[in-house]
């Protein structure tokens, strides 16, 4: 077979004969990824799933926004901005209270590793 000539059929049999397997999600209206204080927006995605060797990743193709999401005063102050991993983290590496890991992540945007090297730093 030459890899320009195959039908679409014939790539779906070969990636079954591999263990591959894909599923596309026609449904999907929207796909929101938050990380830190942005959010990145894919309206109207087309989204596949492939799963190889007991690993899934997503593949979306569409037109992606960003927004900015301001931390809200009251969520900062009860500390529910970031995980509770990441406080855990940054206060056992740096020996620092919990409330001192939660102002460093907040100084930090959220970044343990940049929390951890700030308390340490002091």
């Amino acid at each position: 077979m030459i890899p320009g000539k195959m039908n679409s059929r014939e790539v779906k049999r070969m990636m079954q004969q591999m263990g591959i397997k894909s599923t596309e999600y026609p449904d999907v209206k929207k796909v929101v990824m938050e990380a830190g204080n942005k959010r990145y927006i894919i309206e109207n995605p087309e989204v596949t799933a492939i799963t190889a060797q007991g690993q899934t990743s997503f593949q979306i193709v569409g037109t992606m926004r960003e927004e900015s999401t301001p931390l809200s005063d009251n969520k900062q102050a009860q500390g529910q901005t970031f995980p509770e991993e990441d406080i855990k983290l940054v206060m056992e590496q740096s020996g620092a209270s919990r409330e001192k890991a939660i102002e460093a992540l907040k100084m930090t945007d959220g970044q343990p590793a940049d929390a951890i090297l700030k308390l340490i730093s002091n």
